[in-house]
C-alpha cells in the first residue's frame, strides 16, 4: 500500500466517533452485526427451520390462545408479530418467540375477572397487558436490570412450573371429557370435574386420547418435527368427512382470513385495575423463560447472549404482539428446540416463520374450520407435561429436603392462589430466602490445620488443633446492619464458653462488604472484650472495609489492620515470650 492510501491522523480521529456510533447502534440492533457476515449456504437452513417452526406454531398458538380466553387466531397473530420483534433486537440465534402455556394461562385466569364476560374487553385487556409488558422490558433495559432473574431460584421455578402445569392441565381436562367444567380455583375445578364425569362424551374422549397418543408417539419418533400439524390435519380431515360434529365434537369454526391490522390497544392503564401486576408477572415469567431457553442454546453452540439486550428484545416482541390484538409472548424452550432441531442458524429463521404464517393467514384459514377443540386441548396437555420436571424434584429431595420443601411451597402456592399470585409468591419466597441467608450468615470458628500454619472451620474438621487462650472466627458473608447483631450474639455465645481467653481474632476475608453498623458491632465487641482483659484483632479485611474501619477509629483501638496481617501472624505476635503487644 502506498503512503497516499493510508488514512491521515485527522481522518482516523474523525472516523472513530462514527465507528463508535455504529458499534453502539449494532449493540441495539444485532442484525447490523450478523447480517453483513451472513453466509449464503445458511439461507436454506434458516428457510426450512422457519417453515418448520411455523408448522409447529400454528396449532400450538391456536391452543394457547384458547387457554388465554381469546379467539384462536389471536395466538397466530402473536407468533407472526412477536417473532419479527425479537429477530430485530434479540441476541440468540435459535430462540423462538411466541405464546407460552404458563403466560397464556396467567392471562386467561386473571383477565377473566377484569373483563366481566365481555369478549371485546377481554381482548383489549390482553393487548394492553402485552403493551405494559413491553414497557416494563424497555424500562428494565434502560435501568440495566438484567440481573433481576437471579432473584428467582431454580428451586422455586421447578415448583412453580409443576404447579402451573397441573393448573393448566385441569382447565383442559373438561374439554377432553366433553363436559362443561367450571370453577374459580384448582380444587373447585377438580370437584366440579369429578361431579361431571358421569356425563362424559366418549366420542370426544376417544378422539382426544387418540390425539394425545399420536402427539406423544410422534414426539418420540420424530423429535423436533411439526407433529402437531400432522395431527391437526388428520383430525380436521376425520371430523369433516366422518361428520363427527354431529356426535358432540365442537370445532374451531371460522378464522378470519388476512393479516391483522396494526391497532394501538384501545384501553389505557388507568382504565383497568390489576393490569400492572399482571403485566409484571408476565414480564418476569417471559424473561425467565426466554433467558433459560436462550442460554441453553447458546451453551450448546458456543456463543453468548446479552441478558440486558434480551430485555429490549422481549419488549419489542411484546410491543409487536400488542399492536396485532395479541397477548404477552416469550421465548419458550419447546418452540426454540423445534427451531434449533430444524436447522436454524440465525434469527432470520423467525422472519421465514412469520412469512409462512402470513401466507397461511392469507390463503389457508378455511382449512382450520373443522379443527376439533379437543385436539387443541390435547396439544396443551402434551405441551405442559414438560413443565413437570420429576428428575429435578427427585434431585432436590435427595440433596436438600429444605430446598424441596421450598419448591413444594411454590407448587402449592400456584394451586391454591392461582398462577398470578403464585408468580408473586415465588418472587416473595425468593427474596425472603435471600434475606434469610444474609440475615443469619454462617459464622465459622477456626482452629489450626495439623502440621500447617493455616486455619479452617473446626466444626467440619474435628482434628483441627485449638490455640490455647485464643478464639478465631470468620463471618462467611458481608457484615451489615441487618445481620450484625446476629453475628455478635453467635460470637459472644462462643466467647462465654471459652476458658482462659486472652485473644479474639475476627477474620473478615469472607466478608466482601462492611457497613457502619458492622464496624460499630466490631467496635462494641472490642469494648466488651477489653473490659474482660481480652484483646480483639481484625485480620484479612478487604481494602474498602479497611478504609471504613480506619475512618471509624478501629485501627487505633485494636491495632494494625493492613493487608500484611494474617491469622497466624496475629497469633505469633500476641503470644511472644515477652508477652502480648
Amino acid at each position: 500500500m502506498g503512503m497516499n492510501n493510508l488514512p491521515s491522523a485527522d481522518s482516523a480521529s474523525s472516523s472513530r466517533p462514527k465507528n463508535d456510533a455504529v458499534r453502539g447502534l449494532a449493540a441495539i440492533l444485532p442484525p447490523m452485526e450478523w447480517l453483513p457476515r451472513y453466509e449464503l449456504p445458511w439461507l436454506p437452513a434458516d428457510a426450512i427451520a422457519g417453515i418448520t417452526l411455523a408448522a409447529y406454531a400454528i396449532p400450538v398458538s391456536l391452543a394457547y390462545a384458547t387457554l388465554a380466553g381469546l379467539p384462536p387466531h389471536y395466538g397466530i397473530y402473536c407468533y407472526l408479530a412477536g417473532g419479527l420483534g425479537y429477530a430485530l433486537f434479540g441476541t440468540s440465534r435459535q430462540l423462538a418467540v411466541g405464546p407460552t402455556s404458563a403466560i397464556s394461562m396467567l392471562v386467561g385466569t386473571t383477565v377473566a375477572g377484569m373483563a366481566a364476560g365481555d369478549p371485546a374487553r377481554w381482548a383489549a385487556i390482553a393487548a394492553l397487558t402485552a403493551l405494559v409488558t413491553a414497557t416494563l422490558g424497555a424500562l428494565a433495559w434502560l435501568l440495566r436490570l438484567s440481573g433481576l432473574v437471579s432473584f428467582i431460584s431454580e428451586t422455586i421455578l421447578t415448583g412453580f412450573k409443576a404447579g402451573a402445569a397441573f393448573t393448566i392441565a385441569l382447565t383442559q381436562l373438561p374439554k377432553l371429557f366433553g363436559v362443561a367444567g367450571g370453577g374459580d380455583n384448582f380444587f373447585e375445578r377438580v370437584w366440579i370435574l369429578l361431579g361431571q364425569l358421569s356425563n362424559t362424551n366418549f366420542v370426544v374422549l376417544a378422539f382426544g386420547l387418540s390425539a394425545i397418543f399420536l402427539l406423544v408417539l410422534g414426539d418420540r419418533l420424530f423429535p423436533g418435527r411439526p407433529v402437531a400439524l400432522a395431527v391437526v390435519i388428520l383430525a380436521t380431515s376425520v371430523t369433516m368427512f366422518a361428520g363427527l360434529a354431529e356426535r358432540g365434537i365442537t370445532t374451531v369454526g371460522a378464522i378470519p382470513a388476512g393479516l391483522p391490522e396494526l391497532v394501538w390497544p384501545s384501553l389505557q392503564l388507568r382504565d383497568v385495575d390489576g393490569v400492572l401486576p399482571l403485566a409484571a408477572a408476565c414480564f418476569l415469567l417471559a424473561y425467565v423463560e426466554s433467558i433459560s431457553a436462550g442460554r441453553s442454546l447458546a451453551v450448546k453452540y458456543g456463543y453468548k447472549i446479552n441478558p440486558r439486550q434480551e430485555l429490549l428484545s422481549l419488549g419489542a416482541a411484546n410491543l409487536a404482539a400488542a399492536l396485532v390484538h395479541g397477548f404477552p409472548v416469550a421465548g419458550g424452550l419447546s418452540q426454540s428446540a423445534v427451531n434449533d432441531k430444524a436447522g436454524a442458524r440465525t434469527p432470520l429463521a423467525l422472519v421465514f416463520a412469520s412469512l409462512t404464517i402470513a401466507c397461511c393467514l392469507l390463503f389457508f384459514t378455511e382449512l382450520l374450520y373443522n379443527l376439533p377443540n379437543v385436539v387443541l386441548a390435547a396439544i396443551v396437555l402434551v405441551a405442559v407435561r414438560g413443565l413437570v420436571d420429576l428428575a429435578a424434584l427427585r434431585h432436590l429431595w435427595r440433596v436438600s429436603r429444605f430446598e424441596f420443601s421450598i419448591s413444594m411451597v411454590a407448587l402449592v402456592g400456584v394451586l391454591v392462589l392461582g398462577i398470578l399470585k403464585g408468580v408473586l409468591l415465588a418472587v416473595i419466597v425468593s427474596l425472603l430466602l435471600l434475606l434469610r441467608a444474609a440475615a443469619r450468615p454462617h459464622v465459622a470458628f477456626l482452629k489450626r490445620i495439623p502440621g500447617t500454619r493455616r486455619y479452617s472451620d473446626a466444626d467440619r474438621h474435628s482434628d483441627n488443633e485449638p490455640i490455647p487462650g485464643a478464639l478465631i472466627y470468620r463471618v462467611e458473608a458481608s457484615l451489615l446492619y441487618f445481620n450484625a447483631d446476629f453475628v455478635r450474639s453467635v460470637v459472644w455465645a462462643e466467647i462465654s464458653r471459652a476458658e482462659s481467653l486472652r485473644l479474639v481474632i475476627s477474620d473478615l476475608s469472607n466478608s466482601p462488604y462492611l457497613d457502619v453498623a458492622g464496624a460499630n458491632m466490631l467496635a462494641g465487641l472490642h469494648h466488651d472484650l477489653a473490659a474482660r482483659g481480652v484483646q480483639l484483632r481484625i485480620v484479612e479485611a478487604h481494602a474498602r472495609n479497611r478504609d471504613l474501619l480506619r475512618a471509624q477509629g478501629l485501627e487505633e483501638q485494636v491495632g494494625y489492620l493492613g493487608r500484611h496481617l494474617s491469622i497466624d501472624q496475629a497469633i505469633t505476635e500476641f503470644f511472644q515470650p515477652t508477652g502480648p503487644r
